[in-house]
């Protein structure tokens, strides 16, 4: 397999992470509200946390279970998020969609512009047939952001997962590779390269 190709958008570069993006991993991640809004990002963000988990991401894409891009401005190296396919289901032809994105960054519309590019490069480039993400009932922005990616609210689950001890309800988003086509007429990269 090549290696993992950057995205461009209109405004945001998705590139992979590097070790060098450690420290703004554990500093933007780290905040209590992006990690109470997640399932996985602990809270506190320990120091070695940021890197143990950028150096499984190679070897994840590499296995084709995952591929997870850090979120720049274009023109700016600066991280503002991450977004990507968290679990690649060959088989099935499906993958979950995660993302999380700077408190700083939030309302600039940033998280939807880059789940866009990954949904694009997932039926286009990996062949899927559906992707489909999920959110905390909590934390409705989430699903407005995968609304405005054409996906369908599917299910509500009711304390389908736990977070720090507390059995949460879990919304459930899904969209097909011809629901995009017909929903999402325009490109959403720009320009793919490798990295």
């Amino acid at each position: 397999m090549t290696g993992q190709p950057a995205l461009a958008t209109d405004r945001l570069l998705l590139r992979p992470f590097t070790l060098a993006d450690a420290p703004e991993v554990q500093r933007i991640a780290g905040d209590y509200d992006i990690a109470s809004r997640t399932l996985d990002i602990p809270y506190p963000y320990l120091d070695g946390v940021a890197e143990t988990w950028i150096a499984t991401l190679g070897p994840g894409f590499g296995q084709g279970v995952q591929i997870v891009y850090a979120v720049t401005r274009r023109g700016d190296p600066g991280l503002v998020g991450a977004v990507g396919f968290v679990g690649i289901d060959h088989s099935h032809g499906r993958a979950e969609l995660g993302f999380w994105i700077a408190k700083s960054c939030w309302g600039k519309g940033y998280a939807t512009e880059a789940a866009r590019a990954v949904i694009e490069y997932g039926f286009s480039v990996l062949g899927l047939h559906r992707v489909y993400a999920t959110h905390f009932s909590r934390n409705p922005a989430s699903g407005r952001v995968m609304a405005k990616c054409g996906m369908a609210h599917e299910a509500h689950l009711r304390e389908h997962a736990r977070k720090w001890g507390v059995f949460e309800d879990v919304e459930v988003w899904g969209i097909l590779s011809g629901d995009w086509r017909e929903r999402c007429t325009a490109p959403a990269i720009r320009e793919c390269r490798e990295h």
